[in-house]
């Protein structure tokens, strides 16, 4: 008798091997908790990578889920869709109460930026600046996978067997060299207020403040990529908030739609101007379905009192992590930790019932869930605690 095939060995057949092994899967989630097609229950600080920032199967999400399926899922662009407008006016009034911020909806983090970069070059196009093509990107940076998102990500992993890459975009080897090779023909630079995929890094705020200044002497935009930092992760709306910067363009996705691919780029609105009827679009972005889920979870996250509880989660896990390991970085409820070997450390986390990510040889990140309680950090210190002790 033939032996069945497990679906997890069928994976192996069927799926492309650009993730690797995976040996665990989730078949429900409730709050801050995956569980397994055993019952097994894990306390989830991945969030899907920095997504599920209202957890999971989330009441009122669901609810507003539910009812969106029942009214209308996709008309395309070709269409005034109200969500959009909702949402625009929303995140524009968070970006800024003295700035007109426009919005335009995609799907992702990585279409974000591509539509950031063309809309960089595009603009200085339209303003008579033709030779401000180049856009630099930090060190350590990371801002997708796609081509354009690749050729300003700094991690030499990602770009191997991929050149040639987008002529004129680069990546600076020190963050000095990034402010001293602005000139004019720079049309921008995009940043992370916090380097994520770097080991949970904060940028220095001098730096980006610098920076700042001399793009607008030289007439270059500033591009933030809030895709990991933006919708409530670093404990206000968006992370450059605490940074004492002002964006031309920011980028968006990941916790913008709690799972429902959605990613929205915001300009300023005389940049939003360049790209005129034709110039960009996005068959998916902003669909009713997208859009019903996105005010959902920035009206949730917006409150003054749920950021406040996301600053005092942060605090928390900060001390819980000082306790016990090195190098503890991070804002918010997004933080970085040395360890001996990461991946031996996750294992031994999974095997105790914690889910965590590895972004080094020796560095975790935690990105729980931004609903989580002062229940889910005491089992969350208990469990790395006894790690410690043994990793």
């Amino acid at each position: 008798m033939e032996r069945e095939v497990t679906t997890m060995e069928l994976a192996d057949d069927v799926l492309f091997p650009n993730y690797g092994k995976r040996d665990l899967a989730f078949v429900r989630g409730d709050g801050a908790f995956l569980y397994d097609r055993d019952g097994r229950r894990f306390l989830d600080f991945t969030a899907g990578i920095a997504v599920c920032n209202l957890g999971h199967a989330h009441p009122g999400l669901a609810s507003v889920i539910a009812e969106q399926a029942k009214t209308l899922l996709h008309t395309s662009n070709l269409f005034l869709i109200e969500g959009q407008v909702s949402l625009a006016e929303k995140l524009a009034r968070l970006a800024s109460t003295a700035t007109s911020y426009r919005a335009m909806f995609v799907n992702s983090g990585t279409e974000a930026n591509e539509g950031a970069l063309k809309l960089a070059r595009r603009y200085q196009f339209v303003s008579g600046q033709p030779q401000k093509t180049r856009v630099i990107g930090l060190p350590n940076g990371f801002h997708g996978r796609t081509m354009g998102a690749l050729s300003v990500t700094a991690n030499a992993k990602y770009r191997e067997g991929m050149t040639p890459l987008v002529p004129g975009f680069e990546t600076a080897t020190s963050y000095e060299g990034v402010i001293e090779s602005i000139d004019d023909t720079v049309a921008a630079c995009i940043v992370e207020v916090v380097q994520g995929e770097a080991g949970v890094q904060p940028v220095a705020m001098d730096f980006l403040q610098r920076l700042a200044l001399r793009l607008r002497e030289v007439g270059g935009l500033l591009i933030v990529d809030e895709v990991q930092t933006g919708v409530g992760r670093t404990g206000t709306f968006f992370g450059y908030e605490q940074f004492g910067i002002e964006p031309d363009i920011i980028t968006m996705a990941k916790g913008l739609g709690n799972g429902i691919p959605t990613g929205a780029i915001l300009a300023k609105s005389e940049i939003a101007s360049a790209f005129t009827p034709g110039m960009h679009g996005s068959t998916f972005g902003g669909n009713p379905f997208a859009m019903a889920v996105a005010n959902y979870v920035v009206d949730t996250v917006s409150d003054p009192a749920f950021l406040a509880h996301v600053r005092r989660m942060g605090a928390e896990i900060q001390r819980i992590l000082q306790n016990s390991y090195d190098n503890v970085t991070g804002l918010g409820l997004m933080w970085g930790f040395d360890v001996p070997d990461a991946q031996a450390w996750r294992q031994v986390a999974i095997d105790s019932g914690l889910l965590v990510t590895v972004c080094g040889p020796k560095r975790i990140r935690i990105v729980p869930p931004l609903v989580i309680d002062d229940a889910h950090l005491t089992l969350f210190e208990d469990v790395i605690s006894s790690i410690a002790r043994v990793v």
